[in-house]
């Protein structure tokens, strides 16, 4: 019986909320205007909340996601007018991290018991960098709550990783680089380690990594819908068609090892291919600013 009163409730609330009347009781606006500035969310995480609550399944608390899971971008709007607005789509990624491991000295003398060995320091530096910039514009057909809007973006990304490493033990005819190196995790490196060989089969350890820096340009035109339920709040969603050209550069890793023929040691720079492209397709399938997620949008 409670569950019938509180649904009645709620229709009789968003019919309420839904009427057409441009202003709310407060006299507050409900569609935007010049010089509102907007920000839109993923409204699923909201959505799933409510319709748990009724159907009796149990509710997790909401989240505040971005409207791209994958790319992480900030999507902003700010209006011109009542009927157009500028689209400001960003990501700007940098961060960088290290470790460090402890490997015995090659070159010292066997301590007598119970001194400790004598040890050395290893040091992996792993860093990253993100940027997507992006620009649009949009306009509204609707004078009602129900808005259409339809338009164009055009985006730019750049992305790339590198690592580095520094060991403490050097390289001679008795520390080679399997047995005076720390063996680190690379997510550049096939393999995923930083000990390898070089081209003549000596057993190598890498100096520097680089992924392929990737570069990306996308211009496409999208088309959607958005409902005002409350003043300058709304739902809708877009879908959108476009062009991208993306390129990735060759990745390259650098190695140091020793060569017990030449009694040396000497570096490699090995380099790996390049990789590009062209596609002409909807949103799901291209870098864009959705994928026809529902969306929510706060006004202000």
């Amino acid at each position: 019986m409670k569950k019938r009163i509180l649904v009645v409730a709620g229709v009789m609330s968003l019919s309420t909320v839904f009427a057409q009347d441009l202003t709310s009781k407060k006299g507050e606006t409900i569609l935007p205007e010049a010089d509102d500035w907007s920000i839109g969310i993923d409204a699923n995480p909201l959505l799933n909340y409510f319709g748990r609550m009724l159907s009796g399944a149990g509710s997790t608390a909401p989240t505040f996601e971005f409207l791209d899971g994958s790319l992480m971008h900030i999507v902003g709007k700010r209006f011109t007018d009542a009927n157009t607005a500028q689209r400001a789509i960003l990501r700007l990624g940098f961060g960088s991290a290290h470790s460090t491991a402890m490997i015995a000295d090659m070159t010292a003398t066997a301590p007598t018991f119970p001194a400790v060995p004598a040890m050395l320091e290893d040091k992996m530096t792993a860093s990253y960098k993100h940027i997507g910039l992006g620009a649009g514009i949009e306009k509204r057909r609707g004078s009602t709550r129900l808005q259409g809007l339809y338009g164009a973006d055009a985006m730019l990304v750049f992305m790339g990783t590198s690592e580095k490493y520094e060991y403490g033990n050097g390289l001679s005819a008795t520390v080679n680089a399997a047995t005076g190196s720390t063996g680190f995790t690379s997510s550049i490196m096939t393999g995923g380690s930083n000990i390898t060989t070089d081209t003549y089969g000596n057993a190598a350890r890498v100096t520097e990594a680089k992924s392929g820096s990737t570069f990306g340009i996308a211009i496409r035109g999208f088309i959607g819908a958005e409902y005002f339920f409350l003043p300058k709040i709304s739902v809708g969603g877009e879908f959108g068609w476009g062009l991208m050209f993306s390129s990735t550069g060759a990745s390259s890793y650098t190695t140091e090892s020793f060569n017990p023929g030449t009694n040396n040691a000497g570096n490699q720079t090995i380099e790996g291919g390049k990789s590009g492209g062209m596609a002409i397709d909807v949103d799901q399938n291209l870098s864009g600013t959705g994928s026809g997620t529902l969306r929510l949008n706060f006004h202000f």
